[in-house]
């Protein structure tokens, strides 16, 4: 999904080719699910973080091409702007000891890195947005120089026919119009991929999207965005809006977002392709040599070229991802629900909250969804957003509650349960729970704890640019320190 493409420009033939090719790749899939050649293996797991670069003042620093040169490292890769990079961490069975091995694989790779990124002036965070991150400048400035990254841009700018106005509602709104999808790059994430069989699929899926408001609320660390104090996760809002390919009058006419949590629960992956392919025009409409249908009858594996870039071009907060390795295919959830940060430890009990609640409802006899509507769900998502860890929730048999009773009475021992079924150990089971049981209980987030810390020094006599300044040193500090967030002194 992160594949780099050649050109920016595109014809009305690129246009009615790819629709063609698109089209096969899905009746390609439709064949493979019901031919059953998808590998069966389940509960692999694969991690992605998104990391900003900051300079020694604490100020965003514009060159991660220069740090990834000095990485040297595939697992790393660049991201829209040029003060992010990605991590990749290698997939691994989930079980035994595989939590404790991910936290000091992920250790090791963000220590390594930090020491050669420190060659090149920069520091690594984890945050979901840089707090003294600047409003943008005009232009592409921000961007990091590939083809893909251009071409995007100039697919979404050209569909809405209009600059893009940020409108964000929080303590202190937002409204700023820009001339590009700038803004997109403020948005650095956390993502949990899991891999699952096609026949369980769907309940997984719906599993992943009944949690995303509980997880959100636990997990919100974007509380500032160009200085705006807004909501516990603005990058939410921030993601939706910078990359809204709609006019006015197509969202008045209840066109679809690309930043799409969806519409209903679902009975199969192939729900979820479909639905791209009918909902959203190609962003990028390159295509490929294959005929996948062709490569299918003939005992091979297609690569569904085209589906899959127009999958990464919608932002489904949990997105279906068809993948090949060692010549098979297979499935995964990869969730996006959680911003970066705030520490290792912590990135590693939200990823044990996660794996252990979804895997544990898929095993319930009645799905905890077929209790609930999805339209509740949204909503939840969107309260999570807005409110953190001090949501109002909607949840089955408890009617509308605070995020922190959901988890703490519903879901953390559902999350146990789901740990030991998985073959985690229970003292790292125990050790990640107990980081999520004390968040709730103590309603601390990384959200909480920005906020917090902003005051505490405007407080002292700082304005605000000098306060976020100093509570992202304060931040980076701790962070490296890898305590969990709810633990962190407040300055």
């Amino acid at each position: 999904m992160g594949d780099e493409i050649s050109g920016t420009t595109f014809t009305r033939s690129d246009h009615a080719l790819y629709r063609a090719k698109i089209r096969r790749c899905l009746d390609t899939l439709e064949a493979m699910l019901d031919a059953k050649v998808f590998l069966e293996d389940e509960w692999r797991t694969g991690l992605e973080i998104e990391l900003n670069l900051i300079d020694s003042e604490m100020r965003p620093f514009y060159g991660n091409t220069e740090v990834l040169d000095r990485i040297s490292d595939p697992l790393y890769q660049t991201e829209l702007g040029k003060f992010t990079i990605e991590l990749n961490v290698e997939p691994r069975q989930i079980g035994g000891q595989s939590l404790a091995q991910l936290e000091s694989a992920l250790r090791r790779n963000l220590n390594r890195a930090r020491d050669r990124a420190g060659d090149a002036g920069a520091d690594l965070v984890m945050v979901g947005i840089l707090p003294t991150l600047p409003a943008p400048p005009a232009g592409r400035a921000w961007f990091t120089d590939s083809d893909r990254y251009r071409a995007l841009d100039e697919s979404i700018m050209s569909a809405r026919r209009e600059d893009i106005t940020l409108r964000i509602s929080g303590k202190e709104p937002l409204s700023l119009t820009l001339d590009s999808i700038v803004a997109e790059a403020a948005c650095t994430s956390t993502q949990f991929h899991l891999q699952v069989s096609p026949d369980r699929y769907a309940a997984y899926w719906n599993a992943a999207q009944l949690i995303a408001g509980p997880q959100l609320a636990l997990g919100a660390n974007s509380p500032f965005l160009f200085g705006h104090h807004l909501q516990a996760e603005t990058r939410v809002e921030t993601f939706l809006q910078s990359t809204d390919t709609r006019s006015v009058e197509l969202r008045n006419q209840g066109v679809r977002p690309r930043v799409f949590f969806g519409d209903r629960w679902i009975t199969s992956i192939f729900d979820l392709f479909e639905e791209n392919v009918r909902y959203f025009p190609a962003l990028l409409p390159v295509s490929s040599d294959e005929d996948p249908a062709e490569v299918l009858a003939a005992g091979g594996t297609p690569s569904l070229a085209e589906l899959r870039l127009h999958n990464g071009t919608i932002y489904r907060w949990n997105r279906p991802v068809y993948d090949v390795q060692d010549g098979r295919p297979h499935l995964r959830v990869e969730n996006r629900v959680l911003p970066a940060g705030p520490s290792v430890v912590d990135t590693l009990a939200n990823a044990a909250f996660f794996y252990g609640v979804v895997v544990e409802l898929v095993a319930d006899e009645r799905p905890l969804w077929s209790r609930m509507s999805f339209d509740a769900a949204r909503e939840n998502f969107r309260a999570a957003a807005r409110d953190g860890i001090h949501a109002r929730l909607y949840w089955p048999e408890l009617g509308e509650v605070g995020a922190d009773e959901v988890v703490l009475g519903t879901l953390l021992p559902i999350a146990a349960a789901g740990l030991e079924r998985l073959g985690v150990g229970g003292e790292l089971a125990g050790r990640a729970l107990d980081i999520i049981e004390a968040r709730a209980r103590l309603r601390r987030n990384g959200a909480t704890w920005q906020v917090a810390a902003v005051q505490g020094h405007e407080a002292r006599g700082h304005d605000r640019k000098e306060s976020l300044h100093l509570m992202l040193r304060d931040y980076v500090q701790v962070m490296h320190g890898n305590e969990p967030v709810h633990t962190w002194p407040v300055p």
